[in-house]
């Protein structure tokens, strides 16, 4: 992805105006610096669905719940990011509720989904979700 381009993530600077990826969530996936909450985590694994990095997504996923691989849906087109809710339930744990929409064949979709975050090593990991 051009670094110019508008993060996929939606996330806006002071003044509304969309960050650029290399601003944004290019720095977690392309550079590998660690997420600095669960949110940023959360927005970056969204932005690595948008542009098909299962690499990322499966190193950011914690061991204990995470798959051996991951196939990604080469048909749909993902439409955008709302976080609804960032919470921190202590230093190394945190739950971000998200609404993520997408389109498939033509067909509008919306996952909702409160997302549970641990953090290790330093490190923000997705861990599990519940569907809303």
């Amino acid at each position: 992805m051009s670094a110019a381009k508008d993060c996929p993530c939606g996330r806006r600077d002071a003044k509304g105006r969309p960050l650029a990826y290399a601003a944004c969530c290019g720095r977690l996936l392309d550079e590998g610096l660690p997420a600095p909450d669960a949110e940023h985590l959360m927005r970056s694994r969204y932005s690595a669905f948008v542009l098909g990095r299962a690499d990322y997504l499966l190193a950011s996923w914690h061991i204990s719940t995470r798959p051996a691989s991951l196939g990604l849906e080469p048909d749909i087109k993902w439409l955008g990011l709302e976080v609804r809710e960032h919470r921190p339930n202590d230093a190394g744990h945190a739950e971000v509720e998200f609404v993520a929409r997408s389109r498939v064949a033509g067909r509008g979709q919306r996952l909702h989904e409160r997302s549970r975050f641990v953090r290790e090593g330093g490190r923000w990991f997705y861990v599990d979700g519940d569907m809303q």
